[in-house]
């Protein structure tokens, strides 16, 4: 290799290294209470880490919550409800302290901010709830013990991740079977009870990464197993060249929220922008334009349920009530 050839390869490296960085939304940045659990993420409506934007609900007339709350509970012996924000593997991943718990009886999503929005993600970590993981191996009042008395029956519990970019989903999904009991050979059936590691690449660029549950076990009212997973460690791939901008959170309200046929945004950033609202399975249902002060919403033709309104680098969830 001449010396000419050797400085050029070496350029490619150092700018293909240069160019992107990564980012480790470790949840370590919020301040849980020790063995304890935020639950509510406020006004805000989102717990942020990293590069990543977790939505929670929060209603504090029945302390009822969805979407994520971020935990350090590291009960992993005792089941039942009550012990709802625990990882089965008793920390969080690479022995780190927060972890995200998520409750998504409906899909939930994972929303990318800054230099990583539209760009890959590597991957994350993942394990199951405790509250989940005794109610799938022992079974409860209102869940069956999988694989049945005699253990030939092929259950599972499954996670299936998809990936959206500028509304649009990408055609690869990720599945993960977080409990699979379909194994002719008993002995292989398994329920995860450690961090393990997921490769997200084949998601693609995204903005959003959308999570939903499914199960053998169900009613009349749905899946009857805990709706209960945890994850950590996400690991963004942002693009880092060019001057990056700071994300730009302008945003001051959203009123009334829940709403019906209209609500009101209040932006205080100078230019005009385009607004995007979402559905919860990151589908897009309306763009709008958004200016600087009081901006009338019509919601007329949303159909009732929860959505999201993303402004620039803001994303606020809202419940329309039609």
């Amino acid at each position: 290799m001449n010396k000419k050839t050797f400085y050029l390869l070496l350029f490619i490296a150092i700018y293909a290294f240069s160019a992107k960085a990564q980012t480790v939304s470790g949840f370590e940045n919020s301040s849980v209470p020790p063995s304890g659990f935020l639950n509510d993420a406020g006004p805000a409506g989102f717990f942020f880490s990293g590069s990543a934007a977790l939505p929670n609900y929060y209603d504090a007339s029945f302390d009822y919550w969805e979407g994520w709350a971020i935990s350090n509970v590291t009960d992993n012996l005792n089941p039942g409800f009550t012990n709802q924000y625990s990882a089965i593997a008793g920390s969080g991943a690479l022995q780190s302290s927060n972890y995200a718990v998520s409750y998504a009886f409906n899909p939930t999503s994972i929303f990318l901010n800054g230099p990583a929005k539209g760009g890959t993600v590597s991957g994350m970590y993942i394990t199951n709830d405790t509250y989940t993981y005794f109610s799938i191996k022992d079974g409860d009042p209102f869940s069956k013990k999988f694989g049945g008395e005699s253990g030939n029956d092929p259950d599972f519990f499954k996670l299936t991740l998809h990936g959206y970019n500028s509304g649009a989903a990408n055609p690869d999904s990720i599945e993960v079977y977080l409990a699979d009991y379909r194994f002719q050979n008993n002995t292989q059936d398994y329920i995860i009870n450690a961090w393990t590691y997921i490769d997200l690449k084949p998601l693609g660029n995204v903005e959003e990464i959308t999570f939903s549950l499914s199960s053998t076990d169900n009613g009349q009212f749905g899946m009857n197993t805990p709706a209960y997973f945890c994850v950590d460690h996400l690991i963004t791939d942002d693009n880092t060249t060019g001057v990056q901008q700071p994300a730009e959170k302008n945003i001051v309200q959203l009123s009334p929220n829940p709403a019906s046929r209209f609500t009101r945004l209040e932006w205080t950033g100078a230019d005009t922008e385009m607004g995007k609202i979402y559905d919860s399975s990151g589908r897009l249902q309306q763009t709008i334009s958004i200016s600087n002060g009081i901006n009338t919403i019509d919601i007329q033709l949303l159909l009732a349920g929860v959505y999201y309104l993303r402004v620039k680098e803001n994303v606020i969830r809202f419940t329309v009530c039609n």
